[in-house]
């Protein structure tokens, strides 16, 4: 026991810098496009605000923002859902999240489109590439896209290596399954080949490694002892965490307490996170809602809360973002479809910031 001690204090004091800050914020990769239609926003008294300054208000210190490859390649449907993070637009919302006194998460999606646990599409510019071409490939772009941030003054804080990669990315050459063997040789080597441009040329950014498993601590314990046997060099371990999708919060808190038992070295992070404040409780695809708060608006304030309460339990969690806080169709002049999930932390009837967003202002950092 007293080993295990010795080796816990002295892997946090080889990551101090990161384990000493929290970071408290959320995705807001639209928030370019919103203000581009005409998107109104407003505090709990109604009043229009800008949202930089209710965010900062609220103690939120750090943005992420997602980039995709060539989004222009995503399918139409995609692009009314909000994929059109290319450099020049990540580059620029980045600009001004520094402008406002935020750090930056970049979220690389090594994708034209949407990656998550059920598509990881491989960029149309590398279909075709074997493993060891595809490597090379993501350490240039992953290189590229870098140095273009920080020719612009806008160095990223925290790097992810993929977006909600349980099962690999760039499918099918970089597919594996945590419970399985195969393939992660492969996997890995593409993982290193992104981390490596992360440290070439972002040395002091956290580079996180995200999944989405959060409530299933087998998998989770697989994944990253995978990681670790293969000698991968990434400093946070990123998750998602959505209870209609991952389980209780309890379910949750368990995984945090074995993440901080078998991986002292590594800080957890809540980087995606979000419920409903309006739904019609009717299971969609693989949305399970027989443990989870109403879809209300005081639903998600109390989900909001039992989720703050659990991870403020946790030292060695030390983020918590939510997913599409700007979400808003008040006064927007969008054509076309309007992609309107009720998760965010705005009203979309009438622009007003909702209790969660103040609920979030109790986790610690």
């Amino acid at each position: 026991m007293m080993r295990r001690v010795i080796m816990m204090l002295l892997a946090l004091a080889t990551v101090m810098p990161l384990a000493a800050q929290r970071w408290l914020g959320g995705d807001i990769s639209m928030m370019s496009a919103n203000a581009r239609n005409g998107v109104i926003y407003k505090d709990t008294c109604g009043v229009t605000v800008d949202p930089y300054d209710l965010f900062r208000e609220q103690g939120w210190n750090m943005m992420r923002v997602r980039l995709f490859v060539d989004p222009h390649n995503a399918p139409g449907a995609h692009h009314d859902q909000g994929v059109c993070q290319d450099l020049d637009y990540v580059t620029a919302l980045c600009k001004t999240i520094r402008a406002r006194g935020f750090e930056v998460m970049l979220d690389f999606h090594y994708s034209d489109t949407w990656a998550d646990p059920a598509k990881q599409f491989t960029p149309k510019r590398w279909e075709g590439l074997d493993a060891r071409a595809l490597a090379d490939s993501i350490h240039r772009y992953t290189r590229h896209c870098l140095l273009a941030l920080k020719a612009a003054d806008v160095v990223p804080a925290m790097i992810q290596v993929g977006n909600e990669i349980t099962f690999g990315m760039d499918w099918p050459v970089g597919r594996v399954d945590p419970m399985e063997d195969p393939n992660w040789d492969v996997f890995t080597t593409l993982l290193k080949a992104g981390c490596k441009a992360c440290r070439e040329v972002c040395p002091d950014a956290g580079i996180i490694i995200h999944t989405e498993k959060a409530g299933q601590w087998p998998m989770t314990r697989n994944y990253y002892d995978r990681l670790e046997q293969a000698g991968l060099d990434y400093d946070i371990i990123g998750l998602s965490y959505y209870p209609m999708w991952h389980g209780t919060i309890p379910s949750l808190g368990a995984t945090l307490d074995s993440l901080a038992e078998h991986f002292p070295s590594k800080p957890v992070m809540m980087v995606e996170a979000a419920y409903y404040y309006q739904h019609d409780g009717v299971n969609r695809g693989e949305e399970d809602f027989s443990q989870c708060l109403p879809g209300t608006i005081e639903g998600q304030r109390e989900f909001t809360a039992q989720l703050v309460r659990e991870l403020n339990r946790h030292d060695n969690v030390t983020g918590l973002f939510w997913w599409y806080p700007e979400e808003n169709l008040y006064g927007t002049r969008f054509e076309g479809s309007r992609w309107g999930l009720n998760r965010g932390l705005f009203n979309s009837a009438d622009g007003q910031a909702l209790p969660a967003l103040y609920e979030m202002s109790r986790f610690k950092h």
